[in-house]
């Protein structure tokens, strides 16, 4: 009977065992998992910096992966060579200067790693904010920055860039990126290619609707689309900061009442130029873009706006206007709530 009974100890106490094993196993997996996971990661998504680099000729992976920790741009030396040697990419990372950010995954540093340096020499270009996107092709042709049929070709859909920009996404199939190249001055390589100099005025723009736009949007009966639109209007329209709220404001006062925006803006948008004054037939023009034939939005952006018409869009002010007319010579305007009072307003 005792036998039996130490018997039945044992099977238990290897049971016992075997489980304790299996949770050991399975806590090891889960912890390496996710620190692997961690250690491949950027080191810093929500504030990147650009590092400079040297690799210099004959450099082992062992070194390589020193120098990117010593830099900040790796977060583990040995998950980086293991990634490298998995890849199969060890033996083809090349020397050279480069300039890599804190943004950049460990595979992305490898990618870059495997293609070789680019010239490290940058330059700067400037976009003024109401620029539209063939305004900013020409621009950075004449500037012998871009091939401008690449620069538009790729930038006239956003599907070439939406799986690198989650918010391209929320917009219509074949949409161009009209409006969402942010208007800034740039630094970049010498020999950036045109989708290189794309991508950063898209990552300005993404932290720039991450900051000021994302968490306002469903606070309106408008999508992103809709209130980039907006917010074009209001840059193309307006000349003074300040003013710029309250022009938002009119604009969301007049969709709220099923007015026609009647935005000069739109129909110059259409002309592909600046008329200061616009005929009837300009007007009378048959777009959807041409808010004075058609009520509500148009269907896309009309310009690339800055930070402050991006703001305004979804912190319009709280007035009752319903009009606005240019009277001042610094570019202000003067805002009424009836159509009288415009008439009145009118220089």
């Amino acid at each position: 009977m005792e036998r039996k009974e130490n018997k039945k100890n044992k099977k238990k106490s290897l049971f016992v065992g075997l489980i304790l094993v299996f949770v050991i196993i399975g806590s090891i997996s889960f912890f390496g998992i996710n620190y692997y996971k961690d250690a491949v990661s950027a080191v810093d998504l929500d504030d990147p910096n650009e590092v400079d680099i040297v690799i210099p000729s004959s450099t082992s992976t062992e070194k390589i992966a020193e120098i990117l920790k010593d830099n900040g741009l790796i977060k583990n030396p040995l998950v980086f060579r293991y990634v490298a040697r998995k890849d199969g990419v060890s033996s083809k990372l090349k020397a050279g200067e480069y300039r890599l950010s804190t943004k950049m995954n460990v595979r992305s540093i490898l990618d870059r790693l495997v293609k070789g340096s680019k010239n490290i020499d940058t330059t700067r270009f400037t976009i003024p904010e109401g620029y539209e996107i063939k305004q900013i092709a020409d621009k950075l042709s004449e500037e012998g920055l871009v091939d401008k049929a690449v620069f538009l070709s790729l930038s006239n859909d956003k599907g070439n860039f939406e799986e690198e920009y989650s918010f391209l996404k929320e917009l219509e199939k074949g949409q161009s990126l009209e409006g969402f190249l942010f208007p800034s001055t740039y630094e970049v390589y010498k020999d950036a290619s045109e989708k290189e100099i794309i991508e950063k005025m898209l990552d300005v723009f993404e932290t720039v609707y991450e900051e000021e736009i994302k968490d306002r949007v469903d606070d309106f009966d408008l999508d992103l689309n809709q209130i980039i639109t907006l917010a074009s209007i209001i840059e193309r329209e307006g000349k003074l900061d300040r003013e710029r709220p309250i022009m938002s404001a009119v604009f969301h006062n007049r969709l709220e009442d099923g007015m026609k925006l009647q935005s000069c803006a739109t129909v110059q948008y259409i002309l592909g130029e600046r008329k200061e004054v616009l005929t009837n037939a300009d007007t009378s023009i048959d777009s959807p873009f041409n808010t004075y034939i058609n009520t509500g939005l148009p269907p896309a952006p009309i310009a690339s706006s800055g930070r402050a018409s991006l703001v305004a869009a979804v912190n319009p002010a709280d007035v009752d206007y319903l009009f606005f007319v240019l009277t001042g010579s610094d570019g202000s305007h003067t805002f009424t709530r009836t159509y009288e009072e415009h008439l009145e307003a009118k220089p």
